[in-house]
Protein backbone atom coordinates (compact mmCIF):
# COMPACT_ATOMS: atom_id res chain seq x y z
CA UNK A 1 0.00 0.00 0.00
CA UNK A 2 1.34 3.41 -0.98
CA UNK A 3 1.92 5.84 1.83
CA UNK A 4 2.30 9.00 -0.28
CA UNK A 5 0.37 11.06 -2.77
CA UNK A 6 1.58 10.02 -6.24
CA UNK A 7 0.60 13.37 -7.72
CA UNK A 8 3.44 14.88 -5.70
CA UNK A 9 6.01 12.92 -7.74
CA UNK A 10 4.24 12.99 -11.10
CA UNK A 11 5.82 16.19 -12.48
CA UNK A 12 9.29 14.89 -11.63
CA UNK A 13 8.58 11.46 -13.07
CA UNK A 14 7.31 13.12 -16.25
CA UNK A 15 10.53 15.13 -16.51
CA UNK A 16 12.64 12.03 -15.91
CA UNK A 17 10.63 10.10 -18.52
CA UNK A 18 11.24 12.91 -21.03
CA UNK A 19 14.95 12.91 -20.26
CA UNK A 20 15.07 9.12 -20.56
CA UNK A 21 13.55 9.36 -24.02
CA UNK A 22 16.27 11.81 -25.07
CA UNK A 23 19.00 9.67 -23.50
CA UNK A 24 17.79 6.55 -25.31
CA UNK A 25 17.64 8.43 -28.62
CA UNK A 26 21.20 9.67 -28.12
CA UNK A 27 22.44 6.23 -27.09
CA UNK A 28 20.88 4.70 -30.19
CA UNK A 29 22.57 7.35 -32.32
CA UNK A 30 25.88 6.69 -30.52
CA UNK A 31 25.57 2.95 -31.16
CA UNK A 32 24.90 3.57 -34.86
CA UNK A 33 28.14 5.54 -35.07
CA UNK A 34 29.94 2.75 -33.21
CA UNK A 35 28.65 0.32 -35.82
CA UNK A 36 30.02 2.53 -38.61
CA UNK A 37 33.38 2.77 -36.83
CA UNK A 38 33.48 -1.00 -36.32
CA UNK A 39 32.97 -1.55 -40.04
CA UNK A 40 35.77 0.90 -40.80
CA UNK A 41 38.05 -0.77 -38.26
CA UNK A 42 37.30 -4.16 -39.80
CA UNK A 43 38.17 -2.92 -43.28
CA UNK A 44 41.48 -1.43 -42.09
CA UNK A 45 42.41 -4.06 -39.46
CA UNK A 46 42.30 -1.51 -36.66
CA UNK A 47 41.84 -3.00 -33.17
CA UNK A 48 38.48 -2.48 -31.52
CA UNK A 49 40.05 -1.03 -28.41
CA UNK A 50 42.29 1.99 -28.51
CA UNK A 51 43.06 2.61 -24.86
CA UNK A 52 44.15 6.23 -25.35
CA UNK A 53 40.77 7.01 -26.91
CA UNK A 54 38.92 5.26 -24.09
CA UNK A 55 40.72 7.39 -21.51
CA UNK A 56 40.05 10.50 -23.59
CA UNK A 57 36.29 9.84 -23.82
CA UNK A 58 35.94 9.14 -20.10
CA UNK A 59 38.12 12.10 -19.12
CA UNK A 60 36.20 14.44 -21.45
CA UNK A 61 32.85 13.40 -19.96
CA UNK A 62 34.21 13.77 -16.44
CA UNK A 63 35.56 17.22 -17.24
CA UNK A 64 32.23 18.31 -18.77
CA UNK A 65 30.41 17.21 -15.61
CA UNK A 66 32.88 19.07 -13.40
CA UNK A 67 32.46 22.22 -15.51
CA UNK A 68 28.71 22.02 -14.92
CA UNK A 69 29.27 21.59 -11.20
CA UNK A 70 27.91 18.06 -11.25
CA UNK A 71 29.22 14.87 -9.67
CA UNK A 72 32.20 14.10 -11.89
CA UNK A 73 32.88 10.82 -10.07
CA UNK A 74 29.38 9.58 -10.89
CA UNK A 75 29.77 10.63 -14.52
CA UNK A 76 33.15 8.83 -14.65
CA UNK A 77 31.43 5.64 -13.44
CA UNK A 78 28.57 6.00 -15.93
CA UNK A 79 30.95 6.66 -18.82
CA UNK A 80 33.27 3.83 -17.83
CA UNK A 81 30.30 1.48 -18.10
CA UNK A 82 29.07 3.08 -21.33
CA UNK A 83 32.50 2.84 -22.94
CA UNK A 84 32.88 -0.78 -21.82
CA UNK A 85 29.52 -1.67 -23.37
CA UNK A 86 30.40 0.29 -26.51
CA UNK A 87 33.75 -1.44 -26.78
CA UNK A 88 32.10 -4.84 -26.41
CA UNK A 89 29.56 -3.95 -29.09
CA UNK A 90 32.33 -2.83 -31.42
CA UNK A 91 34.30 -6.00 -30.75
CA UNK A 92 31.24 -8.14 -31.48
CA UNK A 93 30.64 -6.32 -34.78
CA UNK A 94 34.28 -6.62 -35.80
CA UNK A 95 34.37 -10.30 -34.87
CA UNK A 96 31.18 -10.97 -36.87
CA UNK A 97 32.50 -9.03 -39.86
CA UNK A 98 35.79 -10.89 -39.75
CA UNK A 99 34.06 -14.25 -39.43
CA UNK A 100 31.96 -13.42 -42.48
CA UNK A 101 35.11 -12.58 -44.43
CA UNK A 102 37.26 -15.29 -42.79
CA UNK A 103 39.72 -12.72 -41.44
CA UNK A 104 41.31 -13.35 -38.03
CA UNK A 105 40.91 -10.72 -35.34
CA UNK A 106 42.49 -10.74 -31.90
CA UNK A 107 40.15 -9.71 -29.11
CA UNK A 108 41.53 -6.66 -27.39
CA UNK A 109 38.53 -5.23 -25.58
CA UNK A 110 38.96 -4.66 -21.86
CA UNK A 111 42.50 -5.85 -22.05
Amino acid sequence: MKQYDETLLKPYRDRIDGLDQKIVELLCERFKVIHEVAVLKTEHSIPATIHERIREVIDNATEMAAEQGDDDDLIRKVYTELVTLSCNLEEDIITANNAASNKPHAKTCNG
